[in-house]
């Protein structure tokens, strides 16, 4: 039996946030598609609405649980996590959300386009929900069993790397992202050692979260959704707790803090 997860023995069950659209949406389909996954839990704010998700519905049936909760809030992380509770508890979770532009949030040019309440917002979401994700759902990602906590960074949220500046709310968030869920894969050492939790750079991804800024990338340097969740999705099934902690992008290279 393949698995999407490293040394498990028996079906997988994961969750993915952000599932609705883009690579979360191509995360929940490729799972599905995989005969060592036995449920998957699609949770996104308009899962209930997804025409995509309503699609695997109906191809896979109950394997599929959509789970329509923001996990901004407390309330949309409980709800997660008991749509997400069974006998088996959780071997996978991939965290796609996270937010860029759009309802008035820009990537900021400069320091006079810094605004409170958009960096409230982008750090609420790309940096605060999945740290409080994985809180939320530590549960369910209980000894027995190899477990994989995953949330998708982006190489622009690497304090080495940034050479152009700009986008001070998106680059920040992520670095901020990667530091706590480094700090927590450093707990998990003592507390969940059959666990790994790792970052993820997936590239520059055909999404609407890129579309405003795809124009002078070269064709090949932009990966569709589902090319991206292969890639990721192949990473991730060789991860073991000695890469807990690690930022990983999408060819398997390590990207600098």
């Amino acid at each position: 039996m393949t698995s999407p997860v490293l040394g498990l023995e028996v079906p997988a069950h994961a969750l993915v946030t952000g599932a609705s659209s883009g690579i979360g949406l191509a995360m929940v389909q490729a799972l599905l598609d995989d005969p060592g996954v036995a449920r998957v839990c699609a949770v996104s704010r308009r899962a209930d609405q997804s025409a995509g998700l309503q699609a695997l519905r109906e191809r896979h049936g109950e394997r599929l649980v959509q789970v329509a909760a923001d996990i901004t809030t407390d309330a949309g992380l409980e709800a997660s996590a008991r749509a997400a509770a069974c006998a088996e508890g959780l071997h996978l979770v991939v965290n796609c959300a996270g937010l860029l532009h759009g309802g008035g949030v820009r990537p900021e040019k400069s320091l006079a386009s810094l605004d409170r309440e958009a960096l409230s917002r982008v750090f609420g979401i790309n940096a605060f929900a999945p740290v409080l994700l994985a809180k939320t759902l530590s549960p369910l990602l209980g000894p027995g069993a190899p477990r994989v906590f995953a949330s998708l960074s982006a190489r622009v949220g690497s304090i080495g790397d940034n050479r152009l500046g700009g986008w001070y709310a998106y680059r920040a968030s992520k670095a901020a992202q990667n530091q706590l869920l480094r700090t927590l894969a450093i707990e998990w050492q003592r507390t969940h050692p059959h666990a790994t939790c790792v970052l993820l750079h997936p590239g520059t991804v055909d999404t609407p979260l890129s579309r405003p800024f795809q124009a002078n990338l070269a064709q090949d340097a932009l990966f569709t959704p589902e090319r991206a969740a292969r890639q990721l999705l192949g990473i991730l099934a060789g991860v073991t707790p000695a890469d807990s902690g690690s930022f990983i992008a999408w060819d398997g290279s390590l990207v600098p803090w």
